[in-house]
């Protein structure tokens, strides 16, 4: 479903993806992860159109990637951002309908809307809400709940657990199991290790820059190195 080969993205002259390669196929979820600065973001906001890179190639769904933002929303790509990034002055359901923006079958957006709200029913108690009043959990299922709104083909979520108490992390992370059993494709970027990789059918770990370990998540959750570098696991020597 999407296919990234030898992706370069630069900030200026900082070099802040470098030959990137990855795979993600239709129904999976697939993992990134990494310390803060690897370039989890960078990758996102690239997929997402919001950054253009230097050189390399993305092909989704067999054709190159869209040119722009817009034009990528549009296919489908679809990206819940780090820190949410809600409308703080709107309505949870004002935010909500902002994922729709781009469609037009008014009766499709009334079940997604229902869906939304069996999917979060919090978010149905908080309907008209002002987001920016919402605690950080609550805010986190917005975004998500937003970006399910525009029927991803592909949804991009950036750090969803950042600042959450444990309570909600277990949630989120509920929720994209859910929402994988819906058929979305799901890649994530996160910096909780173990969650994700114990999620992932996929998963790679990006290291200031680059593809350093790929693998399954089963695969990478019993590296060695990935035990000592992101789950806290200390190894005898020998």
């Amino acid at each position: 479903m999407l296919n990234v080969k030898d992706l370069n993205v630069y900030y200026g002259t900082i070099h802040a993806l470098k030959d990137v390669n990855i795979e993600v196929d239709k129904g999976e979820i697939v993992t990134i992860v990494g310390a803060n600065g690897a370039g989890k973001s960078t990758l996102m906001w690239t997929l997402s159109g919001v950054l253009k890179p230097k050189s390399g190639s993305i092909i989704y769904n067999g054709k190159p990637h869209p040119l722009t933002a817009h034009d990528a929303a549009a296919a489908g790509i679809i990206l819940v951002p780090e820190r949410r990034r809600l409308y703080a002055n709107l309505t949870v359901k004002e935010n909500l309908m902002m994922g729709a923006f781009l469609r037009k079958d008014t009766e499709g957006i009334k079940q997604d809307l229902e869906y939304i709200y069996s999917l979060f029913p919090i978010l149905k108690e908080r309907t008209n809400q002002y987001a920016g009043t919402l605690s950080g959990g609550e805010q986190q299922m917005a975004a998500i709940a937003r970006g399910l709104m525009s029927r991803p083909k592909i949804l991009l979520l950036d750090e969803p657990s950042l600042g959450l108490s444990p309570i909600y992390t277990a949630e989120v992370f509920k929720t994209i199991l859910e929402i994988k059993a819906q058929k979305t494709t799901i890649l994530l970027a996160e910096q909780n290790a173990k969650k994700a990789l114990e999620i992932a059918d996929k998963a790679y770990v990006l290291e200031t820059g680059r593809v350093v370990l790929q693998g399954s998540g089963k695969d990478l959750l019993a590296n060695p190195a990935v035990q000592e570098a992101y789950l806290g696991v200390r190894h005898a020597i020998i």
